[in-house]
């Protein structure tokens, strides 16, 4: 018996399985991303300071890159921050990155701390005695006194002119009572 054409089509190899599993192409212009990508957070490393860089999960190999293009300067950093570069890219960069952004949230709640304390400053100025009990709410331990006299004499400085001393001082005791 002879095989008809519809038969010889199960004698062919079924390609299905090959066709199932897409293959995943990438552009040289989206490795040149990624790879510049890595060159930047690379730099954002190599700006932090020593502090900074203890906390972030690095090996040694790619810590003592980071310090020896701290201490590089011109054309030498930016060979070593392409090396630097290179050694992410053989590394899981999402624990450093994560990491890096902790630091970075970190220093936007400070300044968002330092915003609203200069506001409260500026009210316990302008308003006086009024805004007091405000700061008494958030610090209860705060001296009601000694608050007061610099109120009063940031309000005598600004009448006359003159530099705010008070001012800073007033600020300086509210970042004291936000730490403690």
């Amino acid at each position: 018996m002879t095989k008809q054409p519809e038969d010889w089509l199960d004698d062919v190899p079924d390609n299905n399985d090959e066709e199932d599993e897409e293959i995943i192409w990438v552009s040289k212009s989206e490795i040149k991303r990624d790879a510049e990508e890595l060159k930047r957070l690379g730099a954002e490393l190599v700006d932090l300071g020593k502090n900074s860089l203890d906390k972030i999960p690095l090996d040694e190999q790619l810590r003592d890159a980071i310090e020896l293009a701290q201490r590089i300067k011109k054309e030498g950093r930016r060979r070593q921050l392409q090396l630097i570069g290179k050694m992410l890219r053989a590394r899981d960069e999402d624990p450093i990155r994560q990491a890096l952004d902790k630091l970075k949230n970190r220093h936007n709640q400070q300044v968002a701390l330092f915003h609203k304390l200069e506001m409260l400053r500026d009210r316990l100025i302008e308003q006086g005695d009024d805004a007091v009990a405000e700061v008494f709410n958030l610090y209860p331990h705060a001296d009601r006194q000694q608050l007061r006299s610099m109120i009063r004499n940031a309000q005598k400085e600004k009448a006359t002119n003159k530099p705010p001393k008070s001012a800073r001082q007033i600020f300086q005791y509210l970042r004291e009572l936000a730490e403690a």
